[in-house]
């Protein structure tokens, strides 16, 4: 006998498949002592590493379960990102991360493996900052236009300057620098923030790229000096230093965002809570202080807001990504 032959077989039929969708819907409150998992695309010890586990420390207490780090560090991003992609959409797996996992590596790469328009739900934005240019501790230059100069003067006219990842928006800004300069500036990309920090401390290098979080302690510490940040304003760690739009750059006055995002199907009113959650732990004074500190700008931005700013920010740079003639590898 056929299953058309079977009465009501179909009514039973969508009554399951319902019934399915409305257990995925409430996964997350029928196993309310789960792990909450925050996925991070770099090592632990790196500046994305640091904020991550600090609210997780707090998220904890707001969303009522464990919240756990986990990292899957490489390819600046790429692999957490894909992880995120197979995860199930059941509240208990995020992705913590900045602008470069999101807006750029589907830009600079043929096959990411995934799609943050349709494989990602955007949670909340808390942070942004800015990338910035550093000069190493061994480079006798203190300002920009020094560095410039000594390129010209003492090295010939060319130099090397280091950047986290291939393809990110630190070596764009090489690019930029070298044309607008007119040396040869070559960008040497590294596998993350922290072995180019090690490098430029050990004077290996003379300058780098990265953010103010990465590279914010180093120059407190006089170990290197930060001589030019993006912005449309002057960072409020460094009020001494230039932005990138003072020095005679255009178009560089969006501010790089720290964000979280969800599996795509993820149930609305999960992504509410965990949204609701990070906003108070955000509020909490001594979060706010100790993200200050690592080089952000604290600020929420609920779903809405947030997914606006990564679509305007990803147009901005696609227009500089194809304007430098950079090809997707």
């Amino acid at each position: 006998m056929g299953f058309d032959n079977i009465p009501h077989f179909g009514k039973l039929l969508r009554r399951t498949f319902l019934a399915s969708a409305l257990l995925a819907a409430g996964l997350a409150q029928a196993q309310p002592g789960a792990p909450v998992k925050l996925l991070v695309g770099f090592p632990a010890g790196a500046g994305t590493d640091a904020i991550a586990r600090l609210l997780a420390e707090k998220l904890k207490d707001e969303l009522g379960a464990p919240v756990v780090v986990e990292n899957r560090a490489g390819a600046g991003g790429q692999i957490a990102a894909n992880a995120l992609k197979t995860a199930p959409p059941d509240g208990h797996t995020f992705f913590v991360t900045h602008d470069h996992s999101i807006s750029i590596l589907p830009q600079v790469i043929k096959n990411p493996g995934f799609n943050p328009a349709t494989d990602f739900v955007p949670v909340a934005g808390f942070a942004t900052f800015a990338n910035v240019l550093a000069v190493s501790g061994g480079t006798p230059a203190k300002t920009y236009p020094e560095y410039l100069n000594w390129v010209k003067t003492q090295r010939g006219g060319k130099d090397t300057i280091g950047v986290p990842a291939p393809g990110s928006i630190p070596e764009f800004l090489v690019k930029l620098i070298a044309e607008k300069s007119k040396l040869d500036l070559q960008a040497a990309p590294y596998r993350g923030g922290a072995p180019m920090m090690a490098d430029m401390l050990g004077n290996q290098i003379a300058a780098g790229i990265s953010s103010v979080p990465d590279m914010i302690e180093h120059h407190r510490a006089g170990k290197m000096r930060i001589v030019a940040t993006i912005g449309a304003k002057r960072d409020p760690l460094l009020p001494s230093v230039p932005t990138f739009t003072e020095l005679g750059f255009s178009n560089l006055n969006d501010y790089p965002w720290y964000g979280v995002f969800a599996p795509t199907g993820t149930p609305q009113p999960i992504v509410d809570k965990f949204g609701n959650a990070l906003q108070k732990v955000l509020a909490m004074p001594d979060v706010k202080t100790k993200l200050t500190d690592l080089g952000l700008t604290v600020g929420y931005e609920p779903q809405g807001q947030f997914s606006g700013r990564v679509r305007s920010y990803t147009q901005t740079w696609a227009g500089i990504i194809k304007a430098s003639g950079f090809q997707p590898q």
